[in-house]
């Protein structure tokens, strides 16, 4: 197995694209990632786009099409990967296996998702109708807002298993609000949110679904957004110039799948996520209580609780705790969780989230996070990407 290091990376900022259209996105994507390290764009020998809604919201397929219209890209080995909300997890693994596969040295691995139109408004209807599909056809029936009240379900359960308030799963919304002001690519960098609002009912913030916990403010947002990594081999740092010193290495991934229906499993103790997250671990040489910040997919409140515990710096039961009781910030004194702002307030650009994970962790590592969002000598980072209600999950270690 070759080393895998992470050698740039480029996202833009998470909200709206307003007017860009795919192609821009394709392109702009690209250049600004081979921008960061003064690299040509004919370098990259391998590439994988990851996207979820193209189809359904852009009437674009072949995204790795248009990615190969970048000058110097005809040709070469680039393919589009979908796997729901860990498309963009999966493109970095597809590229990784590449590399590994000795296709080449050097490649990328890119995100997107155009969620909303020129203007930056956003058609809730169809918009939920595009991510419904990720979900089991019999598990639709009856529900409008099919993720919300699939999560808000799961949330009831959380809660009543393990005795978890509301109040304290509104701790990871309220420190996520607080994460995202700081972070100037996040969304939601100018609404503030405290604990207690987002633990109260109120005119911003509503139940979603009657008779179900889940609010407003405990959701992921609806986001245009890019992210790309370069990757490389050893061999690929030197022919991108790039010392060992300034890169990071993916030391650890994984890859796991469940079945599809909920009811087939038990989401609050996902078996395959807490496979995959093993896996990676051991691939990395590296135990949970080693880590010093970590990325996981809270498209609600509730999963950012469950991912806590999927990478095993809290007890099944235990990750809202962990969060209410301040161990997720970033002077929490353990493990730092999504000092991002997280899908919830650096927001969900779907087929790029995935990349963006592992971004936010390659800038924690490299002493590049936003001030206030840097963790103190942060030597090692995990990400959690989720597809899907904990369906599919990509998962990764990295060490600076």
């Amino acid at each position: 197995m070759k080393r895998i290091y992470i050698a740039a990376y480029h996202q833009s900022k998470f909200g709206k694209l307003l007017n860009m259209t795919v192609p821009e996105i394709a392109k702009n994507a690209i250049a600004n990632v081979c921008s960061e390290i003064n690299a040509d764009p004919a370098l990259l020998d391998v590439g994988t786009v990851g996207a979820a809604c193209n189809i359904s919201l852009n009437d674009q397929g072949l995204v790795s099409g248009l990615v190969a219209s970048v000058p110097g890209l005809s040709g070469k080995p680039i393919e589009s990967v979908e796997n729901a909300c860990a498309s963009g997890g999966q493109a970095i693994l597809a590229t990784i296996l590449k590399l590994q596969a000795g296709w080449g040295d050097t490649g990328f691995a890119m995100g997107y998702e155009k969620m909303r139109d020129a203007d930056g408004k956003m058609d809730g209807k169809k918009v939920g109708s595009a991510l419904g599909v990720f979900s089991h056809p019999e598990e639709r029936v009856g529900k409008t807002y099919i993720f919300p009240h699939l999560f808000a379900e799961i949330q009831a359960a959380y809660m009543a298993k393990y005795g978890v308030s509301e109040y304290e799963l509104a701790s990871i919304a309220a420190q996520e609000y607080a994460n995202g002001n700081l972070n100037p690519l996040a969304q939601m960098t100018k609404v503030r949110v405290s604990r207690e609002e987002a633990a109260t009912v109120g005119e911003r913030n509503r139940y979603i679904i009657d008779g179900l916990p889940l609010k407003t403010y405990e959701c992921s947002q609806i986001t245009d957004g890019y992210a790309t990594l370069i990757l490389a081999t050893e061999e690929g740092l030197r022919k991108l110039g790039v010392s060992r010193a300034d890169a990071v290495e993916i030391a650890g991934y994984a890859q796991a799948t469940d079945s599809l229906r909920v009811s087939d499993r038990d989401p609050l103790t996902p078996y395959g996520a807490r496979i995959a997250m093993h896996k990676a671990y051991e691939m990395a040489g590296v135990r949970p209580d080693q880590v010093d910040v970590a990325e996981v997919h809270d498209c609600f409140s509730v999963t950012g609780a469950i991912g806590t515990e999927v990478l095993g710096v809290a007890q099944p039961g235990d990750g809202a705790k962990y969060w209410a009781n301040g161990m997720a910030a970033v002077d929490g004194g353990r493990t730092s969780i999504n000092l991002s702002g997280g899908l919830i307030a650096a927001g969900h650009a779907v087929g790029a989230t995935g990349v963006r994970m592992l971004g936010d962790c390659f800038r924690q590592l490299r002493g590049r996070a936003p001030a206030g969002l840097q963790r103190k000598d942060a030597e090692i980072a995990a990400t959690f990407n989720v597809g899907g209600t904990l369906c599919a999950s990509v998962c990764t270690v990295l060490k600076r």
